[in-house]
């Protein structure tokens, strides 16, 4: 992903989401990847998929079943 992309992604997450503190970050030692974050907490990987000249991008999250308790109580 160049930098560039990265600068787009953030700024479409956080307008398709209306949260600021949404950013895509580099990812050590990884080209076709980057890290999605909440201020400073890590939600989830967006994923570069190229198939015949066209790229699209895959948001990745895990949900944790704990997670999922904070927000019941």
């Amino acid at each position: 992903m160049t930098k560039e992309e990265i600068e787009n992604l953030t700024k479409y997450l956080r307008h398709k989401f209306g949260n600021m503190g949404l950013e895509v970050r580099v990812r050590p030692k990884k080209t076709d990847s980057a890290e999605v974050y909440l201020g400073e907490e890590f939600i989830g990987v967006m994923y570069l998929d190229e198939d015949e000249g066209e790229r699209s991008f895959n948001f990745q999250m895990a949900i944790l079943d704990i997670d999922l308790d904070e927000v019941s109580e």
